[in-house]
């Protein structure tokens, strides 16, 4: 196809493909899904090879958020049965932390539910990042806690925090749809104030809330707009007790080709396949490796992922290979040499980011399922039946007294 040549010249020349394009990808026909899928697979190899960043969650406080994000199961008036707990000590996050690295992740992200932090919970997220560093000082750590006030992304960047992960979740013109007690400009703001701080931004979106394929190519344009080195791509988990329950929209051809337009408009940034892949994409999780190069090991927010060992296999079968500490995730355009493993253009800070639950975010890693998505005015008719079996809230790790999935 012309289409995906000129894609792929763009994709290897850091060139953004034009509206039209980005909407072509999302049109394509089941038949042509795995020339889709080898044309982003080109951009994806040239910029970081056939590695794949391993990122951990660690929920330092989950539930009873203020904040009424429609996709969220911690959501202000959620009845979703997930566990609530208020902000774990230092020493549990690490030994959270511990478990995740132990099965390979380079890098911990810590998230809280919530509007965004106090001065006093900036202190306590300080501290854990300073314990976890002291106990493993190549980890990688990016911090997820919501809209941030002026002057707390510095304090986080001293404590020894890389990233920082805020996501949009859906283009401007919805986003009152999903969300009313903040704003679309909030969120831009705290990916600024942690550009600005020196901290790796992250920042991504959710598909699957019944957005427009216009809707879709909006949002990935702001985001590479505002430059982010790592974009997590969350797809849906319907959780019951939320109003988005019943939103069943995605096959995985569809996940494919969002990820696939991600790569081509964003060819050059960590592109992390996040929340709801196993939900979503079920058995073609390995092909999403050819467009994605990171992606959660293990369990989410509030709900349970693939088993690690699985996450493990899966790399390994599909001739793929985990990144190690001593390599720098993003290409050296954006990632100095000698910036500590992660990279950032924006001065050396950490590269690839999380989701954010902490957004509002329900799931998916610091910027998981939960993380945004899309919500158009008329829903798309489902395209397959619920599969409610694939949802298990998580009742295992962090906050509890059951051993962490890694």
């Amino acid at each position: 196809m012309d289409l995906l040549n000129t894609l792929v010249d763009k994709g290897l020349r850091r060139e953004s493909p034009t509206r039209e394009e980005a909407l072509a990808v999302l049109a394509t026909s089941d038949d042509d899904l795995l020339d889709v899928v080898a044309a982003a697979g080109k951009v994806r190899r040239h910029w970081f090879g056939r590695r794949v960043k391993l990122n951990y969650l660690v929920n330092l406080k989950s539930g009873l958020c203020p904040e009424d994000c429609s996709y969220c199961s911690q959501r202000l008036g959620s009845k979703a049965e997930i566990l609530k707990y208020t902000w774990l000590k230092p020493d549990q996050a690490t030994a959270a932390a511990r478990a995740g690295v132990a099965g390979g992740a380079k890098r911990v992200c810590l998230v809280a539910s919530g509007r965004g932090p106090t001065d006093r919970d900036v202190d306590r997220v300080s501290d854990t990042i300073k314990a976890i560093k002291e106990q493993d000082g190549s980890v990688e750590v990016c911090a997820c806690l919501g809209l941030l006030s002026d002057g707390q992304a510095e304090r986080l960047r001293e404590a020894g925090a890389d990233a920082y992960n805020h996501n949009l979740n859906t283009s401007e013109a919805t986003y009152g749809d999903i969300t009313t007690t903040h704003t679309y400009a909030d969120r831009v703001d705290t990916v600024r104030k942690a550009h600005a701080a020196g901290l790796s931004a992250c920042s991504g979106l959710i598909a699957g809330m019944g957005e427009s394929d216009e809707d879709l190519v909006d949002v990935v344009f702001s985001l590479r707009e505002l430059d982010p080195d790592s974009v997590p791509v969350n797809f849906l988990i319907p959780m019951e007790g939320t109003p988005l329950a019943k939103e069943w929209h995605l096959t995985p051809q569809r996940c494919l080709r969002i990820l696939a337009m991600t790569r081509f408009v964003c060819p050059d940034v960590e592109v992390r396949i996040a929340g709801g892949r196993e939900v979503h994409l079920r058995t073609m999780q390995p092909l999403a490796l050819n467009l994605a190069n990171s992606i959660f090991l293990g369990d989410y927010l509030t709900s349970e992922g693939q088993a690690g060992h699985a996450d493990l296999e899966m790399i390994a079968d599909a001739g793929f290979e985990v990144e190690g500490a001593d390599r720098v995730t993003l290409p050296e355009h954006r990632a100095p040499v000698g910036d500590g493993g992660c990279g950032s253009h924006a001065g050396g800070a950490a590269g690839g980011g999380c989701g954010s639950h902490a957004d509002g975010a329900a799931e998916g890693g610091c910027g998981s399922h939960a993380g945004g998505g899309v919500c158009a005015p008329a829903p798309a008719a489902r395209t397959e039946e619920a599969r409610t079996d694939l949802v298990a809230v998580r009742r295992r790790g962090a906050g509890t007294d059951l051993a962490p999935n890694a």
